[in-house]
C-alpha cells in the first residue's frame, strides 16, 4: 500500500481525534508518526497508532493537558508529563529550552512522567532548524524492559536511545538518533509484520540463543535485545539510565512496572554564544568535507554523514510515497474501524 504523507497523516489526525484526542493533540501525534515514515524510521511511524489507540482507551496515555512545570529558574526546567502522549509534551519541552537557549545560550530540561515520544531525532531536528545543538537522553521506566546487559540473557535495561543534533548552513543538519540496544524493538515489529529476519546478534531467544527469527522475541517468556557493539552500547545505555531515569526522576527501569513512563533529559546550546557564527559553521563544513572525501570500499561507494540518509529518504517518500507493509496497513486499517471510521471516510481520507 503506497500512501502520500499528507493522506497518511490526515488519516490518523482524524482517527486520534475520533478515539478521544483532543485537535492540537492529535495533529502533533500525527505529523510525528508520519515524520518518522518519511524519514525512514518506520519503526517510529504509524505501525504505533494501534498501540498507542489502545493506550488512550485504557488511560495509559492522556490528551489535553497543560504543560505542568515542577521547577525553573533561567536556564533549566523539569516538567512533569503527566502521562500525556510524548510527541505532544517533549515538543512543548523542547519549545521551553529552545526560549531559554535564545535568552541565556543554553537551556537543560527534565521530562518525567512522559507518554512515547517517538523518535528523538524529530526534537534535535526542532533545535538544529533554529540554529541550535541538542543533546537528549530518553529511558522508560519499568515497561520498557527490553534490552539484556553486556554478558547476560535477562532484561534489565531500557532500549534507551540518545540523540544529538548539529545545524549546518546550507545543508542538513547532522543529526545522530540511536537506540543504545542493537535493534529499537518497532524494527522487531517492522520485520515481523514484513516477514523478514533480523541481523544477526540482535536478539537472544528466551533460552539465551542467538536468533535472527523476530518471532522468537514475543515468546512467552519473551526473547531479549542484546546492546550495540557489546559493552560499549550496554555502557552508555547505563548513562543513559542514570540521566533519563534516576536524574529526571522518572526512574530506572525495574520490575513490576506496568504504566508506559518515559524520562527525557534534553541539553539545549547556543553556538553562537561560544564564538563567532561564521567561524563555526567553516569548522563544521571544512570538517564535512574532509570526511566526505575519504576513499571507499567500493568504487562506487559514498561516504554520508549522520542525517543524510534521513534527509534523502524524507525527499524520496515525500515525492512518491510512503510504502506500508500489507499487515501494517491491515492494522492500521482496523485501528481506525475501531476508532470509529467507516471504510468509506478512510477510503476518502487517503485519497485526498
Amino acid at each position: 500500500m503506497n500512501v502520500h504523507h499528507e493522506c497518511l497523516r490526515n488519516l490518523v489526525s482524524t482517527t486520534l481525534e475520533k478515539a478521544g484526542c483532543t485537535a492540537s493533540d492529535a495533529q502533533s501525534i500525527a505529523r510525528h508518526l508520519v515524520e518518522s515514515n518519511l524519514t525512514g524510521h518506520d519503526s517510529h511511524g504509524v505501525i504505533r497508532l494501534p498501540k498507542y489507540l489502545e493506550f488512550l482507551r485504557d488511560g495509559v496515555f492522556k490528551s489535553g493537558l497543560d504543560l505542568e512545570i515542577v521547577f525553573e529558574n533561567d536556564i533549566m526546567a523539569i516538567v512533569d508529563g503527566q502521562f500525556v502522549f510524548g510527541q505532544v509534551v517533549a515538543e512543548r519541552v523542547m519549545r521551553l529550552a529552545l526560549d531559554k537557549a535564545d535568552h541565556h545560550g543554553m537551556a537543560i530540561v527534565a521530562l518525567r512522567r512522559s507518554g512515547h515520544v517517538g523518535r528523538v531525532g524529530h526534537f534535535a531536528e526542532m533545535a538544529a532548524a533554529e540554529g541550535k545543538i541538542s543533546i537528549h537522553f530518553v529511558g522508560t521506566s519499568g515497561r520498557g524492559l527490553l534490552v539484556a546487559p553486556h554478558g547476560g540473557t535477562e532484561r534489565r535495561l531500557s532500549a534507551n536511545p540518545i540523540a544529538v543534533g548539529v545545524p549546518v548552513e546550507g545543508r542538513p543538519p547532522i543529526i545522530v538518533d540511536i537506540s543504545t540496544s542493537v535493534v529499537a524493538e518497532g524494527k522487531i515489529q517492522v520485520a515481523l509484520n514484513k516477514g523478514t529476519q533480523l541481523k544477526d546478534n540482535s536478539i537472544l531467544d528466551s533460552d539465551g540463543n542467538p536468533t535472527t527469527d523476530p518471532k522468537r522475541f514475543y515468546t512467552d517468556p519473551p526473547g531479549v535485545i542484546l546492546p550495540f557493539a557489546e559493552h560499549k552500547g550496554y555502557c552508555l545505555s547505563f548513562v543513559c539510565e542514570m540521566l533519563a531515569g534516576a536524574l529526571t526522576g522518572n526512574q530506572c527501569t525495574r520490575p513490576g512496572v506496568t504504566q508506559v513512563s518515559q524520562g527525557m533529559l534534553t541539553i539545549v546550546l547556543d553556538p553562537t554564544k561560544f564564538g563567532p557564527k561564521d567561524a563555526f559553521q567553516a569548522e563544521i563544513l571544512q570538517f564535512i568535507e574532509y570526511v566526505k572525501s575519504s576513499k571507499t570500499v567500493t568504487s562506487d561507494g559514498e561516504i554520508l554523514v549522520p542525517g543524510e540518509p534521513e534527509a534523502r529518504t524524507r525527499a524520496e517518500r515525500s515525492a512518491n510515497g510512503i510504502e506500508l507493509d500489507e499487515t501494517t496497513w491491515s492494522q492500521l486499517f482496523e485501528a481506525c474501524e475501531t476508532a470509529g471510521l467507516t471504510q468509506g471516510e478512510i477510503d476518502g481520507l487517503i485519497k485526498n
